[in-house]
């Protein structure tokens, strides 16, 4: 009876934009050859046909990539339909057995050479490359908004540190600097110097246009009174990049608005439930969706926290046994999750509005057990993900608990 690693002739591919370099093995580490062709999908079948010649008689292929949602996903798709089976292989292995080899240097070659090594010694751990064009969309969608998100981030600590300069206490009259009214009187004033001829009732009906009636002919007085000349030398120039960076924020925000709305439309392809549970927006449960991909993949609840990076790690040795937050597994989805539990755990508001008593009086009484409140938190965590899995697995709404507002405590004289 041969082993079922015996079965397989092991391909490493090393992806690239342009070009993309493949090395096969047997099962015994030996290296066959390699093939090196254009990650184009009009030579895809060329470079198929050609790999023959390096197929071990009795058994199939099995191709290995480091990169299956970029450069390589045309050809994991490719192989994919055409009856292979493609793992993908996470470019840390590749570079530790780079590394374990003592390789000095680094090659396309080296690198597949080193992915199909890595592909044999853990040919049973390594996940199938997941090529669903649906869940390939989303983390598209996800992944731009993500990165519009940093960018209006890093533009609106721009602007803050542009207009401290001439605007010291800008926050005693716009609470945000990205607000309607914030922008459109920076952009048109973006320096005070320029508010020398502007009189109180011009600057009233100019901050009424954008902000309402909440704006009055006295705030626009004290505005006025507190504002003093700044200018410096080429003023006229700062005041263009001022303005500049405002219209990076409202692109950003245009943009991130638009991709909200696709976001909308395209989940409802998944019949998503998450959005049921109060606290998922339909943001959160796009990137939910994203980073689990195929709830398939997981059996239980305890391997997807396991992915998550929740599931606690075990140190053990001797009479020694203690477990440790696991730092490793995704770490977006562990974030996801984090910022779920703080949002059900906790009371909000003037009104200390409970938004989920269920997970509000487990968070309590793991705090009363003597749980600090990350450790108490790291609960939550782990019953949500027992709770998501459910509802992606079975394709359940969840129920929510009423909310209700905690009573005044009145502190005794």
């Amino acid at each position: 009876m041969t082993h079922p690693k015996m079965q397989y002739t092991y391909v490493g591919i090393d992806s690239h934009k342009d070009t993309h370099t493949a090395v096969f093995i047997d099962c015994f580490f030996e290296k066959l050859g390699q093939i090196s062709f254009n990650n184009l999908p009009s030579e895809f079948d060329a470079f198929f046909d050609n790999a023959q010649q390096y197929l071990q008689h009795g058994t199939a292929f099995i191709f290995g990539l480091e990169d299956t949602s970029s450069y390589g996903r045309m050809l994991a798709v490719h192989l994919t339909n055409r009856g292979q089976r493609v793992k993908h292989v996470n470019a840390l292995l590749v570079a530790r057995e780079r590394r374990n080899q003592n390789i000095v240097q680094k090659t396309d070659a080296v690198d597949a050479e080193c992915t199909a090594r890595v592909l044999l010694s853990k040919f049973s751990e390594l996940p199938d490359a997941d090529t669903q064009d649906i869940y390939w969309v989303l983390r598209s969608l996800v992944t731009r908004r993500d990165f519009l998100v940093k960018n209006k981030s890093a533009a609106k600590a721009q602007l803050h540190g542009f207009i401290m300069q001439h605007y010291p206490n800008y926050n005693q009259f716009f609470s945000n600097i990205d607000c309607k009214t914030s922008l459109s009187f920076f952009e048109r004033y973006p320096s005070p110097g320029l508010l020398k001829h502007t009189t109180v009732e011009e600057l009233t009906e100019f901050l009424q246009h954008t902000g309402g009636s909440y704006y009055t002919l006295d705030f626009a007085c004290n505005m006025l009174a507190t504002l003093q000349d700044t200018a410096v030398q080429h003023q006229e120039f700062r005041d263009s990049v001022i303005q500049s960076t405002i219209r990076q924020i409202r692109f950003n925000t245009a943009e991130i608005d638009q991709l909200d709305e696709a976001m909308s439309v395209f989940l409802k392809k998944f019949n998503c439930t998450l959005t049921s549970m109060n606290g998922i927006d339909t943001v959160t449960a796009a990137r939910m969706r994203a980073y689990i991909g195929d709830i398939k993949k997981f059996s239980t609840p305890a391997k997807l926290a396991r992915y998550a990076g929740i599931a606690p790690v075990t140190y053990a040795s001797g009479k020694k046994d203690m477990q440790y937050a696991n730092q490793r597994g995704n770490r977006l989805l562990n974030s996801l999750f984090y910022n779920l539990a703080v949002r059900v755990s906790y009371s909000y508001g003037k009104t200390n509005r409970v938004v989920n008593s269920f997970f509000f009086n487990y968070y309590q009484r793991k705090i009363s057990d003597g749980k600090t409140k990350r450790q108490a938190l790291k609960c939550v965590q782990r019953r949500l993900v027992s709770i998501i899995w459910t509802m992606l697995t079975n394709n359940e709404d969840y129920v929510n608990p009423p909310m209700y507002d905690l009573p005044e405590v009145v502190e005794v004289q």
